[in-house]
């Protein structure tokens, strides 16, 4: 029997969204408060932020504030990564629109990882970034699943120990 299709929540305002068409995903459209990505049900735990080149540059500009309040807003998070189209060597090269120092664009990357203790995945291209979105979001569902079928497993094992400690079993 093959696995339920991963649900994928894609925020409203995500304008160029992922299709996921080579991966066994439900996309559902709703409203996120952090990210771009998500899982219904972990919205406060999980997100992605995804990040075209020319857009990345913008949020180290003019959208600069907005986007480090996103950041601030995604610390509490267990699992947030901003996923950027393309290579660290497309933003040496200076292969976007804006006239924002190649370097200074860098440093202001490297600040945000240390600054906000989130990672930033290079995936080199818009399939790699959706490549990574989806697994990244599907490895954190099996990881938070089997997380807590561990705490269950702890509480159905103590349950018996404090019955009995109460006189509650019977036989």
């Amino acid at each position: 029997m093959p696995d339920a299709p991963l649900q994928i929540i894609v925020d409203s305002r995500e304008q160029a969204p992922y299709a996921f068409a080579s991966f066994n995903v439900e996309v559902v459209r709703a409203g996120l408060r952090t990210g771009d990505y998500s899982l219904p049900g972990l919205e406060t735990l999980v997100a992605v932020e995804r990040k075209a080149l020319d857009d990345l540059i913008g949020c180290l500009t003019v959208g600069r504030g907005r986007f480090e309040r996103e950041l601030d807003r995604a610390r509490g998070m267990t699992c947030f990564a901003v996923v950027v189209e393309a290579s660290m060597e497309d933003v040496s090269r200076h292969r976007y629109t804006s006239r924002m120092n190649p370097h200074a664009a860098m440093q202001s990357v490297l600040a945000f990882q240390v600054r906000y203790g989130m990672p930033f995945v290079w995936a080199g291209s818009r399939r790699g970034g959706e490549y990574v979105t989806f697994w990244m979001l599907q490895k954190f569902r099996r990881e938070h699943e089997a997380r807590q079928a561990e705490a269950q497993a702890v509480v159905d094992h103590k349950q018996p120990a404090a019955q009995e400690r109460r006189g509650e079993v019977h036989q």
